[in-house]
């Protein structure tokens, strides 16, 4: 398995889809979470949890496929300041899918509350109770959400300029499926 050609390979490809289902549905949680007082909030906290490290399981496995089998290259007539935006907002994507669940454990262990995942997995606390910190985690994450949701918009926002309008393949390399030109045999 290379994704050398034109395409991620099938894991690659397969591990971005069901990461980008579980970010869509962490941060819709997490709006949820911050806007309800309603008995809803336990499960909701849970299924925050659970997706928080299984995000950051899929991140660090994600990483490690990246190093094993590298990416497509970008196209060559993709301008310079395009590129740059493309490696920077990548970068930005990793940092925030490890480190908004690492903040979250952070601070739910500053906080002195378990983290307990579905299936009762009890994870061990990462920092020592901390009111102050806990209220700087709690922020930090709370911010932070922001940011990933925005990063999310420009990524897709990216992802369909990239198949609407330069048509350069960057989509398809990605795409779950391949487009009936990648799947026509060569005459």
């Amino acid at each position: 398995m290379s994704s050398s050609g034109k395409r991620f390979t099938v894991l690659q490809r397969s591990l971005h889809w069901l990461m980008a289902a579980c970010i869509l549905a962490m941060l819709f949680i997490g709006v949820g979470m911050v806007s309800t007082i309603m008995p809803k909030y336990v499960p909701l906290l849970a299924t925050h949890k659970t997706l928080g490290i299984t995000i950051l399981v899929l991140a660090l496995i994600r990483l490690a496929v990246r190093a094993r089998y590298g990416a497509p290259a970008l196209p060559a007539d993709l301008p310079e300041p395009m590129r740059l935006a493309a490696h920077l907002s990548h970068y930005a994507l990793y940092a925030l899918m490890i480190g908004m669940p690492l903040i979250g454990w952070a601070m739910m262990s500053a906080g002195a509350y378990p983290v307990v995942l579905y299936g009762g997995i009890r994870l061990p606390a990462i920092l020592p109770q901390s009111d102050e910190l806990h209220a700087l985690l709690w922020s930090a994450h709370f911010y932070l959400a922001f940011a990933f949701f925005a990063l999310v918009l420009l990524h897709l926002a990216a992802a369909l300029f990239h198949a609407l309008v330069r048509r350069d393949g960057v989509f398809e390399s990605m795409a779950p499926v391949p487009s009936r030109d990648d799947a026509a045999p060569a005459e």
